[in-house]
């Protein structure tokens, strides 16, 4: 029996992700029967402008749950803990934007079109991976369709709307300053982010990796089910742009592959776009990805460094492949399985 269309609700609506999620909605036709905007008491009673009409904000309470069957959440971990269970319990699909539950075994952790039958697992909340991981799973998960994954080395070069509005403005305020030779405070990074690249994003832990890059290594395993016998090690940089990752990727493989084929494979794979024209000088940058949805791959090669080796570079706007596009895509996915 088909079920009747969901009510929805967007948690964290006025934030940068909130508003990239309302525009992916809109532009993704998205059906459901009714939708809330939900946001923190600062911001309740504020409007916001939905498919031509403005509608109210309304403040995130435990209440507001009773009859939303999913919610899309990007409201930072504090507020998903606070929330998720609540609206879990009461029957919602609460789909989360934040790192809260991502590692939680009885969470799915999912790309939609990598590993969408994890969502059957769910048991009221599915986690959206960390961006530069979601970014990175599309080519990953083709490639190792064919040629199995033994270990892979990640660099990635992340913008600034990674760390929210208050990141963005101080790029663009420290690079002002700096061109007027004019000294700056910074507040949203350990060092001025203009003309400048920080091998830092988020703590450190013990083995003096950051968050960030465990969060590469973890979340890889977790989504394509690699044991432990993968070996992933990452090293994540913030660099001084507004919009979207990239990253330079090694991969071993424990089948013979060559850039050629892997060319040709990625291709032909849903949500990635091959720019891969050294001779032309034709690779992608984080700028062609701005405002658009594919994963674009170039630079492929065959790896001098490994056998079965292959390198390349992706590219990716962050606030929707990594955030706002993945949300609504498994909310499209809960929908067309009737998870909810």
């Amino acid at each position: 029996m088909t079920k009747e269309l969901p009510n929805i609700a967007v948690l964290g609506a006025t934030g940068v992700v909130g508003r990239e999620i309302l525009s992916i909605l809109e532009e993704n036709n998205v059906q459901y029967k009714s939708i809330k905007f939900l946001a923190s008491a600062r911001s309740a009673g504020s409007t916001i402008e939905f498919k031509g009409e403005k509608h109210t904000v309304i403040e995130a309470t435990p209440e507001v749950f009773d009859d939303i069957n999913i919610c899309l959440a990007s409201a930072g971990g504090e507020t998903s803990k606070k929330f998720a269970p609540i609206a879990a319990s009461k029957g919602c699909v609460y789909i989360d934007n934040s790192s809260a539950f991502r590692m939680e075994k009885d969470v799915p952790l999912v790309i939609a079109g990598v590993n969408d039958e994890d969502l059957r697992l769910h048991k009221g909340i599915i986690a959206n991976p960390n961006c530069s991981t979601s970014q990175l799973m599309l080519p990953l998960k083709a490639l190792d369709n064919k040629y199995k994954v033994k270990r892979m080395i990640v660099s990635t070069y992340q913008a600034v709307s990674g760390a929210g509005l208050k990141a963005i403005n101080e790029l663009t305020d420290n690079t002002k300053t700096n061109l007027v030779g004019m000294p700056f405070e910074s507040s949203a990074f350990k060092y001025e982010i203009a003309f400048n690249v920080i091998p830092q994003i988020d703590s450190f832990c013990e083995n003096s990796y950051t968050k960030e890059e465990m969060k590469v290594t973890n979340e890889t395993r977790k989504i394509l089910h690699f044991d432990d016998s993968v070996k992933i090690s990452c090293t994540a940089v913030r660099v001084p742009v507004y919009i979207g990752h990239s990253e330079s990727v090694c991969v071993e493989f424990e089948n013979p592959i060559n850039a050629n084929d892997a060319r040709e494979l990625l291709k032909t794979t849903e949500g990635v776009e091959v720019v891969d024209d050294v001779d032309n000088f034709v690779y992608p940058t984080p700028k062609d990805a701005a405002g658009k949805n594919p994963v674009y791959v170039g630079r492929i090669r065959d790896s001098i460094a490994f056998d079965n080796g292959l390198e390349f570079f992706c590219v990716a706007d962050n606030l929707r492949i990594g955030a706002a596009l993945n949300t609504v895509r498994i909310a499209q996915k809960v929908i067309s399985m009737q998870l909810y």
